[in-house]
């Protein structure tokens, strides 16, 4: 159980008001929120989408000198000065959950401080608690209540949320919350990634209402004997000493445990013999209901093992491949999108599907609940990381907190999703023995919070990691593979490095560790349309030529175990600059921003109907 602890470039007029990667120290120190309730959105209370007002903040000035005219926190002076240099109630409007990227033309690049409010509506109950929860903002972040600061969260990807139990006022209440998208040397990624950097409120934001003792906590799934595990955390004054009941009511199966002093029940019981088995195949989910005193929630599981044996995988004790593509959360269109509803993640897991795919990875740090519960429902296996990407400050304590934190909150949110199957710690990290140390004690703590699934990092294509050395050859030797489960290496002969597609037929590989290995990342750049002979690059033809030689490729992977090429869908990127094939767009996807699919997504489908043995899409 789960530890719970306290579009185009704009030029010069981006020039003028885009935010710089510098952001300086806050003079608050709010502490990190602690790890958020589970299955937050099962639960009553007022979802608090819409349209905020919204004020731009380069220079920071809310935050550097907030006790002059501009306090924007409270909205009124914070001292006897008679100027006041704003106005909440005619600044401009945005919509929430949304990045203001796509919503306003001349932020298109904008990464830097932006203020938010709205007002909220509320009847506080007696014995009632009240938590004030966010899916993700991107990326630091400060909440005030009716002035008050709440506290502050770093990261783009992960939920937090602060209890208002006291503070939330019979009627109307004033939410500020500052969103600053400014990356530097100590945030996670640091300032170089290849991916548009989305600033806002960009998921869901919803005022929660709770019983005095509330289920703070749980995890429902098989352990390694087949066995129900169950465990459940209450949170409230009658916490310890209560019954909290459990209840399978289509496999017609209910028990209770009662709480320890610490308000905690954990134990097995027999996995019904009716129980069917989750699987891409058959992704079987059952209604799940907990209760305990005058809470309850719902939820939809279901049961299956992931296992390692050797150098092979397992998934309910059958050998598994992993067939799949990597994912960004972007949707599609010309337009792009952080924001991804239930309509827009279906699309691109549709896509996915078609090709023939048992699994995503979704890259490069946690996407949305609604992707991966979707992922439960169509049958696609997942692997999940945190965005310790590139090169971050490996030797930082606070670095790492960050990054544990970041972990802690992705294995919690979805720890009840039978479709994970893969925590990854890291993505292309260079090795030294500070990222050594670093990543051993990321692992670490994965495993010691949830021993139920895989640990990976996907290993950089540098020669001392597994790149061409030695002429043709690919070693994994990546130090840190000592302490993953499973082996991912990034790979992009052809493309990046003097290879032609024709000279990858020639690449060898070798490993000295006995453990699965999956191509975490191949690919190259294609422009929609552009057809020209094979060895011409940019074109569809050579992205396909490509994918013809990595298929081929993998009858002489030692340990082969799967793929997840790069990428599902071209997406946007700032340090993406050729102008005729490029746009700020990184072209190495199987279908155009509008879904349309280039010639490489025919071959990939073609391998994965085959070698899963499925009907191919169209065929007689």
């Amino acid at each position: 159980m789960i530890k719970l602890r306290n579009g185009t470039l704009l030029g010069l007029l981006l020039a003028l008001i885009g935010g710089s990667a510098w952001a300086e120290p806050s003079p608050e120190s709010a502490p990190e929120p602690p790890v958020t309730i589970e299955n937050i959105r099962a639960r009553s209370g007022t979802d608090l989408s819409g349209q905020w007002h919204y004020i731009v903040d380069r220079s920071r000035l809310g935050i550097r000198k907030r006790g002059m005219q501009r306090n924007f926190a409270q909205d009124r002076p914070a001292t006897n000065h008679p100027l006041l240099e704003y106005d909440w109630d005619t600044s401009p409007l945005m919509t929430v959950p949304g990045d203001w990227n796509s919503q306003v033309t001349e932020m298109a690049m904008y990464e830097g401080m932006v203020w938010f409010r709205r007002k909220v509506d509320a009847t506080p109950q007696p014995g009632k608690r009240y938590v004030l929860h966010f899916e993700a903002a991107n990326y630091d972040t400060r909440v005030f209540l009716n002035g008050e600061l709440l506290g502050r969260h770093r990261g783009g990807f992960t939920p937090f949320e602060f209890e208002v139990t006291g503070k939330l006022l019979a009627g109307s209440n004033s939410l500020v919350v500052s969103v600053d998208a400014a990356h530097g040397l100590d945030t996670i990624p640091a300032e170089d990634f290849d991916w548009q950097n989305y600033g806002g409120i960009t998921r869901p934001v919803r005022l929660v209402e709770l019983p005095a003792t509330f289920i703070r906590d749980y995890h429902v799934g098989l352990d390694s004997a087949g066995r129900i595990a169950f465990s459940a955390a209450l949170d409230g004054p009658a916490s310890a000493g209560a019954e909290v009941r459990f209840s399978l009511p289509e496999l017609g199966r209910s028990w209770s445990a009662t709480a320890d002093a610490e308000g905690r029940v954990a134990g097995t019981i027999p996995l019904p013999r009716k129980a069917a088995r989750w699987s891409p195949e058959a992704p079987r989910l059952y209604a799940l209901t907990l209760a305990a005193g005058a809470d309850s929630v719902t939820d939809r599981i279901g049961f299956r093992t992931i296992e390692r044996r050797g150098n092979a995988l397992f998934l309910n004790g059958q050998p598994l491949t992993l067939l799949g593509v990597s994912i960004h959360e972007e949707a599609i269109g010309t337009r792009p999108t952080r924001v991804l509803d239930e309509a827009a993640a279906r699309a691109l897991l549709t896509e996915a599907k078609a090709l023939g795919s048992n699994f995503v990875r979704l890259a490069h740090y946690p996407h949305t609940e609604t992707m991966v519960r979707l992922a439960d429902e169509m049958g696609l296996l997942v692997w999940s990381e945190i965005p310790v990407y590139w090169d971050i400050a490996f030797d930082s304590e606070v670095t790492y907190a960050e990054a544990s934190a970041m972990l802690r909150a992705m294995i919690a949110r979805d720890m009840n999703r039978p479709s994970v199957v893969i925590w990854s710690v890291a993505n292309e990290t260079p090795i030294n023995d500070a990222r050594n140390r670093f990543l051993a004690r990321l692992i670490a703590e994965a495993r010691a919070t949830d021993p139920s699934r895989l640990i990976s990092a996907a290993m950089d294509k540098l020669p001392e990691a597994g790149g061409l050395d030695d002429g043709n050859l690919i070693l994994v030797n990546d130090p840190l593979a000592e302490h993953l489960d499973v082996l991912a290496i990034n790979r992009y002969d052809g493309w990046y490095g003097p290879l032609t597609p024709p000279e990858v037929a020639g690449v060898r590989w070798e490993t000295r560790f006995d453990k699965p290995i999956i191509l975490s990342e191949f690919g190259a750049d294609a422009l929609h349309g552009y057809r020209a002979d094979p060895s011409v690059r940019w074109s569809e033809d050579y992205q396909a030529e490509i994918y013809r030689q990595y298929v081929a490729m993998t009858a002489r992977i030692p340990n082969y175990a799967g793929m997840s090429p790069w990428i599902l869908k071209d997406f946007r990127s700032p340090r993406r600059f050729h102008g005729r094939f490029q746009e700020y767009w990184n072209r190495k996807g199987l279908i155009d921003p509008e879904g349309r699919r280039k010639l490489a997504y025919d071959v990939l489908r073609d391998y994965y109907h085959d070698t899963r043995g499925l009907p191919v899409e169209g065929a007689e």
